[in-house]
């Protein structure tokens, strides 16, 4: 098959590569689309242990079944496999089973490839009249989604009266406001700092936008919910200042692990912190089931191009050319 395979530190190489093994009970996908993600970037430039080179990365897929269970079915990908039996999957928790894999991450490689094996369980049947494209999606909107409701449940008011911030306009912040609306929110704002991404900010939804300039001079603690898509320093910074005594804070981003967050000014006004990862099977379904019936808008912001560009597409990333919140790969 063939395959975009990260070779080294800023280095992809589109190449024929060995099909996936397919154990008993899992399926083989041919994958018709996958989005880059934010840790696809951060493998790519060398700063994830947890996915050495050579590897396939990518692990926001749909396709069709070719073998297993599900064949001939078209099915978005959910990429986090995992054993089922600890307390954390007995409880419904499976993004925190200690044995969890995932797709783009040793022994499995990713979905930048024609061909994955997958366990059928992971797989969520779509209607013939949603396009791969919107599909492949629920894997980074159910992150939002996941977090949105965490932390709807940690709020001591509904979320239709809350004011809610999401700091970054990437897909996963994207992702979360648009969950947020799709849960009951009714004031959304966005906080981006790229002004390529204003355009697709402003027609994914009903959302106020600000720059983090704008959030910064406004009068602290405004927020009731805030949400962290980007988890840099600075973004947790400005989080700790906007969230207003009481509020909640849910932290999605992975940019970095140090700094940022005002534990004195949470202490004193008793501000929750929760971290979000990834998503539940119950999230992933859900999330699925409300792009099929349009509840996260039309979805048509994601730019799409072919997998055998797909090292372009990573360089346009890093160097900021690209203007979507997403780039979708068709193999």
């Amino acid at each position: 098959m063939k395959a975009l395979v990260y070779t080294s530190p800023k280095a992809l190489e589109y190449r024929e590569e060995p099909g996936p093994l397919v154990p008993s009970g899992e399926c083989l996908v041919r994958v018709e689309a996958v989005g880059i993600c934010g840790s696809d970037m951060h493998a790519y430039l060398g700063h994830d242990e947890r996915r050495p080179a050579p590897l396939i990365l990518g692990h926001e897929g749909a396709g069709v079944v070719v073998e297993g269970p599900l064949q001939g079915k078209r099915v978005t990908v959910n990429p986090l496999a995992t054993c089922g039996k600890c307390r954390a999957c007995l409880t419904g928790r499976n993004n925190l089973c200690p044995g969890r894999q995932i797709l783009s991450m040793v022994p499995r490689q990713g979905a930048f490839a024609e061909l994955i094996a997958i366990p059928a369980e992971n797989l969520v049947e779509m209607p013939d009249d949603v396009s791969f494209e919107k599909a492949c999606l629920a894997e980074p909107l159910a992150c939002g989604w996941h977090g949105v409701r965490l932390g709807a449940a940690a709020l001591d008011l509904p979320l239709a009266e809350a004011r809610c911030l999401v700091i970054g306009g990437g897909a996963i912040g994207l992702g979360a406001a648009l969950a947020l609306t799709a849960q009951g929110a009714r004031d959304v704002t966005i906080s981006e700092a790229n002004p390529r991404r204003l355009p697709a900010l402003k027609s994914a939804g009903k959302f106020t936008i600000a720059s983090p300039d704008a959030i910064m001079a406004a009068q602290a603690g405004g927020y009731d919910m805030v949400i962290d898509g980007v988890g840099f320093a600075a973004t947790r910074a400005s989080a700790s200042r906007a969230t207003r005594p009481g509020g909640v804070i849910v932290h999605i981003g992975l940019g970095d692990a140090d700094g940022g967050l005002d534990i004195r000014r949470m202490t004193l006004q008793e501000i929750t912190f929760i971290g979000a990862y990834t998503y539940t099977p119950q999230d992933f379904r859900d999330t699925a089931a409300a792009i099929f019936d349009g509840r996260l808008g039309p979805l048509d912001w994601p730019e799409i191009r072919d997998l055998e560009n797909g090292a372009e597409a990573f360089a346009d990333i890093l160097n900021g050319r690209a203007s979507a919140p997403k780039i979708i790969l068709k193999p």
